[in-house]
C-alpha cells in the first residue's frame, strides 16, 4: 500500500494541477468581480452587483480585462491545488492506517493539515492576483469623481459614486505586471512582502478545508452505485465537488473578505487601511456593518462550485493516472 501511494503521488499532482488551470479559466472573471466588489467601501460604490461589475469592466477595459492577474493564477494554480488534494489525500491515508474507518473528526483533520500546506502558494498568489484585479476598479474610480476625491481631501462628506459612473474610454492607465509588483515587494519588503495577509488566508484556508473535504467525501460516498460497486459515476463527482464547494464557500466569505482587504496594497479615495486581521474587522464593522463580511459571497460561490465540481471529475477520473500509463485509484478507497 505505501509504494502504491508513493507510485500514485505524481498523478495526483498532474490531476490537481489540469484541474486547477481549466476550473480557474473558466471562472476567473466571476473571481475578478468578487475582488472588486469585496474591496469598495459604501458609499463609494462603483460596482451594484456582479453583472453590473463585468459589463463595466468590458466596456471600460475591453474583454480581456476581465483576465488581469489570470497569468498569475494559471501559474501558481497548479501547485496549489495539487497541494491541497495531494495533503489531503496523503493524510487521509496516514490517519487510517490503523485500518479502521475515518471518522468526521479526522476527515476534518485531513482537511485542515492540506489548508495549512497550501497556503504556501496560496498567499503570494493571491497577494499578486489581487494587485492586478484591483487596479481596474482603482483607475475607474479616480476619472469617475475626481471632484469627490477633492472634496474627501478638503474634509467632505462620502458620496456614492455609483450613479455618475462613465464608462467612456479612459486616460492611458499605466499597468503592471506580477513580475514588476513581485521585484517592487522583494525590494521594499523582502520575501515577507509576498506572504502579507498569511494569517487571514490561514483563517479561511484550514476553515474551508476543514469543511470542503469530509462534506464532499460524504456526498461522493451517497453515488456509490452498490456495496460491491464502490465506483462512482463521473457527474455525481462534479455535482459533490459543486455543492460542497459552494456550501464551504459561503461558510468562509466572511474571512475572505478580511483577506482580500488586508492584501491590497493600493487603495482608493478615502479607503482606510488595516493593522492585521482584528483591526480589519473592528473597522469593518464599524463603517459598514456585518453584511460587508458577506460582499462578493455569491460571487465566491459561483468560482468554487464549478472549480472544485472540475476538480473532482479530473482527480476520480484518474487524468494524471492515465497520462502516468496505470489506473486510477480512488482517494477514498483507504
Amino acid at each position: 500500500m505505501a509504494q502504491q501511494q508513493q507510485i500514485s503521488l505524481p498523478a495526483k499532482l498532474i490531476n490537481g494541477g489540469i484541474a486547477g488551470m481549466v476550473g480557474v479559466t473558466c471562472v476567473f472573471p466571476i473571481d475578478l468581480a468578487k475582488t472588486r466588489l469585496q474591496n469598495q467601501r459604501s458609499g463609494q460604490q462603483l460596482y451594484k452587483n456582479m453583472m453590473d461589475c463585468l459589463i463595466k469592466t468590458v466596456k471600460s477595459e475591453g474583454y480581456f480585462g476581465m483576465y488581469r492577474g489570470a497569468a498569475v493564477n494559471l501559474t501558481l494554480v497548479t501547485p496549489e491545488k495539487a497541494i491541497k488534494l495531494a495533503a489531503n489525500d496523503f493524510f487521509r491515508h496516514q490517519l487510517s492506517k490503523d485500518g479502521g474507518r475515518l471518522t468526521v473528526f479526522k476527515e476534518m483533520l485531513a482537511g485542515c493539515c492540506a489548508g495549512m500546506c497550501q497556503v504556501i502558494i496560496t498567499t503570494p498568489m493571491e497577494m499578486l492576483k489581487i494587485q492586478l484585479q484591483d487596479a481596474g476598479r482603482l483607475a475607474a474610480q479616480q476619472r469617475v469623481v475626481p471632484s469627490v476625491v477633492t472634496s474627501l481631501k478638503m474634509g467632505g462628506t462620502s458620496a456614492v459614486v455609483s450613479r455618475s459612473y462613465n464608462a467612456s474610454p479612459a486616460p492611458q492607465v499605466t499597468r503592471v505586471s506580477a513580475t514588476q509588483i513581485t521585484r517592487e515587494l522583494l525590494r521594499t519588503k523582502g520575501v515577507s512582502g509576498l506572504y502579507r495577509g498569511l494569517g487571514a488566508t490561514l483563517m479561511r484556508d484550514i476553515p474551508f478545508s476543514v469543511v470542503y473535504f469530509p462534506l464532499f467525501a460524504h456526498l461522493h460516498q451517497l453515488g456509490q452505485r452498490s456495496s460491491e460497486d464502490p465506483s462512482v459515476p463521473f457527474y455525481w463527482s462534479f455535482m459533490s465537488g459543486c455543492l460542497a464547494g459552494s456550501i464551504a464557500a459561503v461558510t468562509v466569505s466572511p474571512c475572505d473578505v478580511v483577506k482580500t482587504r488586508l492584501q491590497s496594497l493600493k487603495k482608493g479615495a478615502n479607503e482606510e487601511t488595516y493593522n492585521g486581521v482584528v483591526d480589519c474587522i473592528r473597522k469593518i464593522l464599524r463603517k459598514e456593518g456585518p453584511g460587508a463580511f458577506l460582499k462578493g459571497a455569491s460571487c465566491r460561490a459561483l468560482v468554487i462550485a464549478p472549480l472544485f465540481g472540475i476538480v473532482q471529475v479530473v482527480y476520480f477520473v484518474g487524468v494524471g493516472e492515465f497520462l502516468l500509463g496505470y489506473t486510477p485509484s480512488n482517494i477514498y478507497s483507504t
